[in-house]
């Protein structure tokens, strides 16, 4: 039952990592939460296991997203390089927060981010106060260090927070989703490793762990997922820019829905 579990969130997973840019993290994490939960993981490092391995399933998932998106000229990797090296920095940032966090914090961090980010898209369909051009620094820089520590933190590719601010920016949706599938494996991997040393010896991790990632987790998650992102990529780009962002919001109140309902009940 665990292995077909698991097998059923990778084929979701992946789907929205094409259809959203998402390295499907928003949907992995409560699915593993959920089966954690029923094989009796302890509370106290469950949250950390399910974003740590979700983290290490994004980086294969979103490097093939962003192949998908790449052909279809959606990568701009003028922003990736401008704001690469501090996603990095506020990566390293939220792995230190996180693996000594308790799960209701990382639990809130997780609502308030899809919030957010559903009211941003939602509401902020006025001008673009740039046409197609970032900031530059400081601004860059802040905005880069936060997506890598929020994404750290909630176990994400931190797409919805680039989409945004690119969207502020005045980049085109498709765009916009594409860069953000390519910056899955810059915020995941720094991050990955700081998970693995962080959970490192802990003996309330799961069999088959490696620090705080499941490795069986690992192992199911990320082929399966890898096999349906290249879908949803032909979804998106087959949907209206409007459509696009309907999705968006539908699958970020989802997700603020569920882990509410964690914090109000407990479980």
């Amino acid at each position: 039952m665990l292995v077909l579990a698991l097998m059923a969130g990778a084929l979701v997973t992946g789907f929205l990592s094409g259809l959203l840019g998402i390295g499907g993290g928003g949907i992995m994490v409560p699915v593993m939460y959920e089966i954690f939960r029923i094989i009796g993981v302890d509370d106290s490092v469950r949250m950390q296991i399910c974003v740590a391995t979700s983290l290490a399933v994004i980086v294969p998932t979103s490097l093939r997203s962003a192949w998908g998106h790449l052909k279809h000229k959606a990568v701009d990797f003028a922003v990736l390089g401008r704001l690469g090296p501090w996603v990095v920095a506020g990566a390293i940032i939220g792995v230190l927060i996180a693996a000594h966090a308790p799960a209701a914090f990382l639990k809130g961090v997780f609502v308030a981010s899809a919030l957010f980010m559903a009211s941003r898209i939602a509401f902020g369909a006025g001008p673009a106060i740039a046409k197609q051009k970032l900031p530059g620094l400081p601004w860059d820089g802040l905005a880069g260090g936060g997506i890598g520590l929020i994404a750290t933190l909630i176990g994400i590719g931190g797409a919805a927070y680039l989409t945004a601010y690119m969207k502020l920016f005045g980049f085109p949706i498709h765009t916009a989703v594409g860069t953000s599938s390519a910056l899955g494996p810059v915020i995941a991997i720094p991050a990955v490793a700081g998970y693995i040393i962080a959970g490192w010896g802990s003996p309330l991790t799961p069999p088959l762990s490696l620090g705080f990632i499941s490795i069986l987790g690992l192992v199911i998650i990320a082929p399966v997922s890898v096999l349906t992102a290249p879908l949803g990529v032909r979804v998106a780009h087959g949907m209206s820019r409007r459509s696009l962002e309907y999705a968006f919001i539908a699958f970020l109140l989802l997700v603020a829905f569920r882990f509410s309902m964690s914090l109000a009940f407990g479980t």
